[in-house]
């Protein structure tokens, strides 16, 4: 049976793909600045004892790990969906 997704049966995908590589692209950028700022607030938190904020620094690391994970993630996930697509 050949079932497959086909791309170019949209106008404007090519527009579609770009925007798409476009926001992961912001995605990234503001996991890694959100990582900077976190981990630095985490350290200085840490040293100055205030362990409220330190806590929040944490969980600010740990949040731009998860968004940069779910973004590559989320792209592997759909290349590989589009290359089983095409195998069948």
């Amino acid at each position: 049976m050949g079932v497959f997704p086909d791309f170019d049966g949209l106008g404007g995908i090519g527009d579609l793909r770009a925007v798409v590589g476009a926001l992961l692209t912001f995605v990234l950028i503001v996991a890694v600045l959100m990582l900077i700022v976190s981990a630095i607030v985490w350290a200085i938190a840490s040293a100055h004892g205030n362990y409220s904020t330190a806590s929040k620094g944490r969980v600010g690391v740990l949040v731009s790990v998860g968004a940069a994970a779910l973004a590559g993630a989320g792209v592997a996930w759909m290349n590989w969906l589009i290359n089983l697509g095409q195998q069948l």
